[in-house]
C-alpha cells in the first residue's frame, strides 16, 4: 500500500505538477541521518542543470522536514512511557551483575528478577490490548490487533526462555498448552452455548468438531458435559465408550499434579494403558453399529482415541481438518505424544511440523512465533523488528543478559545485536520530539554510539518555545512572545538528564545554547547564570557587552533596569574560582556604571560624582567606555555651587581625558572612542571629538570655579565599599 505525506501548505498546488516539470524543476527529498525524516524541497531537474540562467535565491527555497513514522496516539506514549519504567529497572539488574560479575543463568535472585520485570511486559501489553479494544469496539481494531499481537509474542518468549529457576529441563506440555488456550480460543464459547442448547447435540454437524477441538485444547470439563450427553444416544456401544472415556479425561496426568517428573512419567504410563484398553473396547465394536443417522461417530470416537494415545500423524490430520495450525499440532504433540518435551527437544518437533504445515509468511506475529518455538533468538529479533520496533528492542534487551544473543561487538556496526535493536527503537521514538527523555535514556544505555547520538539529541531539544499570544495586532493576529518558565524547565530538565548520565560536555553545550536563547529575548540574567553553568566566560563576556549596548541603544533607564537582572550574578561569580577575571571586571563595570546612572535618575549626584571616579581609581572601566563615562561626566562637573569632584578626583579625569587624545592622534583610536562613536550615531550626532572638547572645557571651568573658591590640593575621593545589587 502506498502510503502519502502531506505538507502544508503545498509545495506544488494542485493541478501545476505539470507546471513545475516544464519549468525544469522537480521535488527531490533528503534523508536525514540522525532519524527516520526527511527533508522535502523543489530542485532543478538533472538535465536543466547546465540550461539554468539564473540560481534560484536561496532565501526563497522551501524546506519541509517530514517523518516517515507516524505520531504515537496517546496510547501509544502511556504504553512506552509505562514499558520504559519496567526497561530503567532492567538497566539497573544488568549494571548490578556486570559490576558483581554475576552469571544471571546461574542466579536465582536475579533470574526471578528478569522473570518478573518480562511479565511486566506481559502485563503491560495486555492491559494496552484490553484497552484499546474497548475503545475500538465499533471502529478499526489493528490497534488491539497489534498490542494482541506483541502480548502473545512477550508471553510465549516468557514460557520458552524464561521459565522458573530451576525448571530449565521441565516438560513445557502444559504450560504451552495454557499459553495456546489464552491467546488463541478454539473452540468457541458460542458454539458450546449453541451446543448446550440442543436436546440431541451429536445430531448437529459442529457437536463431533467440537469435541476433539476441546480435548486437543485439554478443556477437559467441556468435553466432558458433551460426552455425558451421549447417554441418551440410540447406540449403546457408543453410550458404554463415552462412560469409559470420561474417568480418563478426569484423570490425565498433569505435571504441576507431582512433586517430581518420576512420579509424573509413572502416572502418565500407566493412564495410556488405560487408553490403549479403551482402543481394543472401540475397535470391537461391530461395523453394523458404527454410524448413527447422521454421523460415522465412530470414526470421529477413533480420532479421539489416537489423540489420547498420542498418534503424531492422527493429530496433525485432525489439526488440518479443524483448521489449526502447527501451532496447535506442536503443542499437542508436547501435551498427547511426548508428555516428557523439553524447552530444548522442542525445535525438532516444530521442524518437522512444518515440513507438512508451513507458517504465513506476511503474517510477522506468526514468524516471530516460529523462531522462538524453533530456538532461534536472532530471528525472532528480525521479525519482531519489522512487527514493532519496541518488541524487538526489549526482546533484545532481556537476551543479551540471558547470553541468548551474542554480546560481542559486530566490527561493521560497532554495535552489539542488543545495542543496534534498543537503538533503531530510539531512533523510532526521535520521531517524536516530545519524548526526548525517554529517547536518551535508551540511548545511553547503548554505549559509546548510543551516548553520542543522545549528547545530539540533547543539544538539539527545541529551546525555543513558543509561549502564549500577549497582545494582538492590527490585523488580527496574535503576537507570540517566549515563555521564560517553559525555557527554563526544558533546560532544567535537560540538565537533570545530563546529571544523570554523567555527559558534561553536553550539558555544557545546553547551557551555552540556553544561554543565547535568554539573550535573544534579553534575559539576561538567566543567561549569565547559565554561562556561569557551562563555564563559558567569553559567552558571559558577550552578554556583558550585550547588556551595555542597552545603554547605548535604549538609554541609562532602561539598561539600569537590565542590569538589575545580573546584578545578583555578580557576587556568585567573584567566589568562583574557575571565572575569568577579566569577563568578572567587565561584569562589576556594567553593574557599577548601572549605579552610577541610578544615582543620576535619583538626582544622588555627589553619590554618582563618586562612582564616576572610583570606575577610573579601581581600573574596572574599559578603555572603549573612558570617554563614554567622561562626557556622562559633565553634568556632574558643571554642577554649582558646590562642587562634586574633589582636586584629585579632577586631575584623574583630566588625565583620561589626555590619555584619550594622545591616544587617538597615534592612531587607536578604535580603541578609545568605539562606544562613544555608536552613541552619538544612535543620537543623531557624529563627532566624537567636538564632545571630548565639550569635556575638556568643563574640566577647565571646573579647575578654575575650584581656584576661585579656593579649593584644590591633593585630596582624591575616598575608597567605599559599593553595593553590587
Amino acid at each position: 500500500m502506498q502510503r502519502h505525506l502531506n505538507v502544508v501548505p503545498p509545495l506544488v498546488e494542485p493541478g501545476k505538477s505539470t507546471d513545475l516539470l516544464e519549468s525544469g524543476r522537480t521535488l527531490d527529498t533528503s534523508v536525514s541521518p540522525l532519524n527516520a525524516s526527511n527533508a522535502v524541497f523543489v530542485a532543478p531537474m538533472i538535465e536543466k542543470l547546465s540550461t539554468r540562467s539564473k540560481r534560484p535565491n536561496s532565501d526563497d527555497q522551501v524546506v519541509y522536514f517530514v517523518s516517515s513514522e507516524s505520531l504515537p496516539s496517546a496510547e501509544r506514549r502511556l504504553f512506552i512511557g509505562d514499558t520504559s519504567i519496567i526497561f530503567a529497572a532492567m538497566q539497573n539488574l544488568t549494571k548490578t551483575v556486570n559490576e558483581n560479575s554475576v552469571d544471571l543463568t546461574q542466579h536465582e535472585d536475579s533470574q526471578h528478577i528478569i522473570r518478573k520485570l518480562a511479565l511486566d511486559y506481559v502485563n503491560f501489553a495486555k492491559e494496552c490490548w484490553i484497552h484499546t479494544s474497548r475503545i475500538t469496539a465499533d471502529a478499526d481494531q489493528s490497534h488491539a490487533d497489534h498490542y494482541r499481537s506483541l502480548y502473545t509474542c512477550l508471553s510465549l518468549f516468557a514460557i520458552l526462555y524464561l521459565p522458573e529457576y530451576d525448571l530449565e529441563n521441565a516438560p513445557v506440555g502444559d504450560d504451552l498448552m495454557e499459553w495456546l488456550n489464552v491467546h488463541f480460543i478454539e473452540p468457541s464459547t458460542e458454539e458450546g452455548d449453541h451446543l448446550s442448547s440442543l436436546q440431541q447435540p451429536w445430531e448437529d454437524e459442529t457437536f463431533w468438531p467440537y469435541l476433539i477441538r476441546a480435548i486437543l485444547r485439554g478443556l477437559s470439563k467441556a468435553a466432558i458435559f458433551f460426552l455425558g450427553t451421549l447417554s441418551d444416544h440410540p447406540s449403546g456401544n457408543l453410550r458404554r465408550l463415552a462412560q469409559s472415556i470420561i474417568p480418563l479425561l478426569r484423570t490425565q496426568p498433569k505435571l504441576q499434579n507431582f512433586e517430581a517428573e518420576r512420579e509424573f512419567a509413572y502416572a502418565s504410563h500407566r493412564w495410556k494403558e488405560k487408553v490403549k484398553a479403551l482402543r481394543i473396547e472401540l475397535d470391537d465394536v461391530p461395523e453394523s453399529d458404527r454410524q448413527d443417522a447422521h454421523e460415522d461417530w465412530w470414526a470421529w470416537f477413533s480420532d479421539i482415541v489416537a489423540i489420547l494415545e498420542g498418534r503424531g500423524e492422527i493429530i496433525r490430520r485432525v489439526c488440518e481438518d479443524l483448521g489449526a495450525d502447527w501451532r496447535e499440532v506442536c503443542i499437542a504433540w508436547g501435551v498427547f505424544v511426548d508428555s516428557r518435551l523439553r524447552r530444548q527437544e522442542l525445535p525438532d518437533v516444530v521442524a518437522h511440523v512444518l515440513e507438512a504445515m508451513p507458517p504465513d509468511p506476511t503474517n510477522l506475529e506468526e514468524m516471530v512465533h516460529v523462531a522462538l518455538f524453533m530456538g532461534d533468538p536472532l530471528k525472532s529479533l528480525e521479525h519482531a523488528a519489522q512487527l514493532d520496533p519496541w518488541l524487538s528492542a526489549h526482546l533484545a534487551d532481556m537476551m543479551e543478559p540471558l547470553s541468548l544473543v551474542e554480546k560481542a561487538v559486530n566490527e561493521e556496526s560497532e554495535l552489539t545485536v542488543r545495542d543496534f535493536y534498543v537503538l533503531s527503537y530510539a531512533q523510532y521514538l526521535h520521531s517524536d520530539p516530545a519524548m526526548w527523555r525517554i529517547t536518551v535514556t535508551y540511548m545511553y544505555s547503548c554505549g559509546k554510539i548510543g551516548a553520542s547520538t543522545a549528547d545530539e539529541i540533547l543539544v538539539r531539544v527545541p529551546l525555543r518555545l513558543q509561549g502564549k499570544p500577549t497582545s494582538t495586532t492590527e490585523g488580527g493576529d496574535s503576537e507570540i512572545s517566549p515563555d521564560k518558565g517553559d525555557l527554563s524547565a526544558i533546560v532544567k530538565d535537560v540538565n537533570a538528564t545530563c546529571h544523570e548520565y554523567q555527559r558534561e560536555a553536553a550539558r555544557r553545550t545546553v547551557c551555552r545554547i540556553a544561554a543565547q536563547s535568554f539573550v535573544r529575548h534579553k534575559e539576561y540574567g538567566l543567561a549569565i547564570s547559565y554561562c556561569s553553568s557551562a563555564e563559558d566566560w567569553p559567552g558571559l563576556g558577550r552578554v556583558v557587552d550585550r547588556v551595555l549596548q542597552e545603554y547605548i541603544c535604549a538609554g541609562p533607564e532602561q539598561y539600569t533596569k537590565f542590569v538589575s537582572g545580573i546584578a545578583p550574578s555578580l557576587q556568585a561569580l567573584r567566589v568562583n574560582s574557575a571565572a575569568h577575571g577579566v569577563f568578572i571586571y567587565r561584569l562589576m563595570f556594567a553593574v557599577r556604571y548601572a549605579e552610577f546612572h541610578q544615582r543620576l535618575l535619583n538626582q544622588d549626584l555627589q553619590d554618582a560624582a563618586w562612582d564616576l571616579v572610583s570606575m577610573f581609581q579601581e581600573d574596572i572601566a574599559p578603555r572603549s567606555w573612558w570617554a563614554v563615562l567622561l562626557c556622562d561626566g559633565v553634568e556632574l562637573l558643571q554642577y554649582e555651587p558646590t562642587p562634586l569632584f574633589s582636586y584629585g578626583s579632577a586631575c584623574l579625569l583630566l588625565q583620561r581625558l589626555d590619555e584619550i587624545l594622545s591616544r587617538t592622534t597615534q592612531g587607536a583610536g578604535e580603541d578609545y572612542l568605539k562606544m562613544l562613536d555608536a552613541k552619538l550615531r544612535v543620537e543623531g550626532q557624529q563627532d566624537s571629538q567636538k564632545q571630548l572638547q565639550l569635556v575638556r572645557l568643563a574640566l577647565a571651568k571646573y579647575f578654575a570655579r575650584c581656584a576661585m573658591i579656593g579649593t584644590g590640593g591633593t585630596q582624591t575621593v575616598p575608597r567605599r565599599v559599593v553595593s553590587t545589587v
